[in-house]
């Protein structure tokens, strides 16, 4: 069993739903998780905002724009009239239940249930036109099977043995079409996993399944060596290991939720990135194995809020780094990046909700700077700090202001503190010098 997810650019479009037919005909049998449609989530959004603060006239307005845009869609893509029926009645049927939200007291369930509209939408249509093109094709609602437990983890069990029951029920079907980034909570509520989930779906799948490979289908042909948004000349990642690749997604490359690799990971399960609109190109490869060493990668994730915390007495007294920690631990704020000296701790948050509680917690026995708008530079790639070359890439950032680094904390990652202002000279700098064979004076 294959399991592919295929994101809302590769289903944003009749000609792209086209090119994931092409790719999918093969004769494995294959489970697909679809994102909503491009544009459709940040719509959904939109229009769950504006029916919480009562502009039921302007929910209204972005409903029937959406619903406009969808009947095209069903138009263009099928045409057998029986099927093209079908569809349409119930997309209308789905943004006929949305208006009637707009009238009703307003809650955080029904901002999730607005939020999955979007993938049971791709799903329904995608799968009507499979059948459509000839394909044996079974759709399996995320609802039914796809559940997280009180932590916010997966239901690994609930998961596997109501996602094995649906599939012996439909033991006739090639392809198998599922929802990503929708999911039922601990109680049974509709919740979601969260912008980007849909890659967290996928590999969830294929752990609970013992899939042979989960390929994550985008419109990029895989990781690059650098933010391709912010550089020039990047080029794309043949092969990653596990640890590469979460290192990378954590720590700002968009290309793939944060979670993706731990399911597969635990059952060394290939991952494999490819691109929707370029799909003979190798994409990225991901397993157990590692390929060279030295820097691989760079990424940079945005909105840091870097906190120095200094200790009133000389010297940290026993028990002061535990103070600090349990705070945050408290407030359920993770840390990203954490250095130390004798008298004051300096880490990173990326979550900031609980920035006033914590602060003022710290203030009951420590001073407490905190400084916003920065950003992590991060560099990743196998046996990265013992590789002889590692030492010089600080002389090509003598012009930047590096306000933190770890460094030796993990083998693969190198992380550097700098004021988002100069992310992008970073970025540019560092690809020069690592990637573009620059001399570290030039």
């Amino acid at each position: 069993m294959l399991v592919y997810k295929f994101g809302g650019t590769s289903v944003g479009s009749v000609i792209n739903m086209n090119h994931v037919k092409d790719i999918i005909s093969t004769p494995e049998k294959k489970i697909i998780v679809l994102s909503a449609m491009s544009g459709t989530t940040n719509a959904l959004v939109a229009i769950s905002e504006a029916i919480a603060i009562g502009n039921s006239a302007l929910a209204r307005d972005q409903i029937n724009t959406l619903n406009e845009h969808y009947n095209t869609a069903v138009y263009d893509l099928l045409h057998e009239k029986v099927l093209r029926k079908d569809v349409s009645d119930y997309v209308n049927a789905i943004f006929s239940q949305l208006n009637q939200v707009t009238t009703k007291t307003y809650n955080l369930q029904h901002h999730n249930r607005i939020l999955a509209i979007g993938e049971l939408l791709s799903t329904y249509m995608f799968s009507r036109f499979l059948e459509q093109e000839g394909f044996s094709v079974a759709l399996l609602p995320a609802l039914d099977f796809m559940r997280i437990d009180r932590n916010s983890e997966p239901d690994n069990f609930y998961i596997k043995q109501n996602l094995s029951r649906l599939i012996d029920g439909q033991q006739s079907a090639d392809v198998y079409i599922t929802q990503g980034f929708i999911s039922l909570d601990a109680d049974g509520v509709i919740t979601n996993l969260k912008r980007g989930g849909s890659d967290y779906t996928a590999t969830i799948i294929g752990a609970a399944l013992e899939a042979d490979e989960v390929q994550i289908w985008t419109d990029i042909d895989g990781f690059h060596n650098n933010d391709p948004r912010y550089v020039n000349d990047t080029t794309a990642l043949s092969y990653l290991s596990y640890d590469e690749a979460a290192e990378l997604a954590y720590f700002g490359a968009k290309i793939l939720h944060p979670q993706t690799v731990m399911p597969v990971r635990r059952l060394d399960i290939p991952l494999r990135l490819k691109n929707t609109m370029a799909p003979d190109a190798h994409g990225t490869l991901i397993t157990n194995q590692t390929h060279g060493e030295g820097i691989k990668a760079i990424a940079a994730k945005d909105g840091i809020t870097a906190i120095k915390i200094k200790s009133v007495r000389m010297l940290l007294a026993h028990g002061f780094l535990k103070k600090v920690f349990e705070i945050f631990e408290t407030y359920e704020t993770a840390i990203d990046m954490i250095t130390t000296s004798e008298i004051a701790v300096s880490l990173t948050i990326d979550h900031t909700s609980n920035l006033e509680n914590i602060i003022t917690e710290l203030q009951k026995f420590a001073e407490v700077e905190v400084e916003d708008y920065m950003s992590i530079v991060c560099l990743v790639g196998n046996q990265i700090i013992y590789h002889p070359d590692t030492p010089e890439l600080f002389q090509v950032l003598q012009d930047v202001t590096i306000r933190m680094i770890a460094y030796g904390g993990s083998n693969n990652n190198i992380s550097l503190l700098v004021n988002t202002s100069d992310k992008l000279e970073t970025l540019q700098k560092l690809q020069r010098y690592v990637f573009n064979g620059y001399s570290v004076l030039a």
